[in-house]
């Protein structure tokens, strides 16, 4: 199938990438390396450099390339900067969505994989959350990811399109070759801040908030690995129907605290990890662990990374391997590597 992916030079965009090059599909990365990294993309993909909202670059694109289904990762994610700059959320988030989804509908192409969030749900403080749960969303991150769904269950209803919104939770891990890994400018997930830390890099690690109503008084996070994310976009092509919509939970149905994190990561690196209390972060619920046996019955999605130290001992390869991240510049790469229109 020829796949086109936005966001391709992202943590979760460059791991799809590759599993998708791995199953035999043709893809066309597309990226403005805003916050991604050329570096992260498999060369085995063609690179077009330019934004989402860039239609009349996006619809060459895909009718050059014959896209058949699109997989949207492109986003801004940080929830605290959503509630310092929520503009840029709702811009960048929802409305330049709608321009891919228009530059979608004059092309023909009418199947998206749309990479939503577990954000949606809000502060629900239930044991596990599944997609019944109602939408509740308490900061612009999760809101501008809702409003992206309303838009492609109403697409749906008018046979523009057919859907799988994917909503995660914790993404964390890397690639088991080391090759591909989380590097975010700045960092600010849990994981590799603490990593940080364990390299020397970092002085300690801060915890936002320690008296939220769990056993530890730290927050609660579902942490499912990268590659497993990764693998249920690939089994969300070939179930999209035009006209119908689905929304599937992806996560490892665990649930961490962030101090069980912390000494998950000093177990595994050899390092004790120094700690420093701070206060909560606006927009933080206390509590956030999947129920996804919906992607597990009706897509036959089998997570299979799912132990805490399996996901720490990738993550820690790589930050290893990487303790810069990626660093080649695109004048770097091989000629041709790169199409900006």
């Amino acid at each position: 199938m020829n796949v086109m992916v936005t966001g391709a030079a992202g943590y979760i965009g460059s791991h799809c990438v590759r599993a998708l090059l791995d199953e035999g599909h043709r893809v066309l990365a597309v990226d403005d390396l805003s916050h991604g990294f050329v570096e992260a993309v498999d060369s085995r993909a063609e690179l077009v450099v330019c934004g989402i909202e860039n239609s009349a670059v996006i619809e060459k694109a895909i009718e050059r390339f014959g896209v058949e289904t699109v997989i949207h990762f492109a986003a801004c994610i940080e929830v605290g900067e959503s509630v310092a700059v929520p503009d840029k959320y709702y811009r960048n988030n929802f409305s330049n969505a709608l321009s891919l989804l228009d530059s979608m509908h004059r092309q023909g192409v009418r199947k998206i994989v749309f990479s939503s969030t577990a954000a949606v749900y809000g502060d629900l403080r239930v044991p596990r959350i599944s997609e019944s749960q109602p939408r509740c969303p308490i900061n612009p991150y999760g809101r501008s990811k809702l409003m992206v769904e309303w838009a492609l269950e109403d697409y749906a209803r008018a046979n523009r399109l057919g859907f799988i919104a994917f909503r995660y939770f914790n993404v964390a891990g890397a690639h088991v070759s080391g090759l591909l890994g989380e590097a975010h400018q700045p960092e600010t997930h849990l994981l590799p801040r603490i990593l940080s830390v364990a390299a020397g890099q970092s002085p300690e690690a801060s915890i936002f908030g320690c008296d939220y109503p769990t056993p530890d008084g730290t927050c609660i996070r579902d942490y499912v690995h990268v590659e497993d994310l990764a693998e249920a976009h690939v089994l969300a092509m070939g179930a999209i129907r035009v006209g119908k919509g689905a929304f599937y939970n992806l996560g490892s149905e665990c649930g961490f605290s962030v101090r069980q994190v912390i000494d998950a990561c000093g177990e595994v690196t050899g390092v004790p990890i120094p700690t420093k209390v701070l206060a909560r972060r606006d927009g933080d619920p206390a509590v956030l662990v999947a129920d996804s046996s919906s992607a597990r019955n009706e897509l036959k999605w089998r997570p299979i990374r799912t132990q805490l130290r399996r996901i720490v001992t990738d993550a820690w390869r790589w930050h290893t391997l990487h303790p810069t991240g990626y660093t080649k510049l695109s004048a770097e790469l091989p000629a041709g590597r790169i199409s900006c229109q």
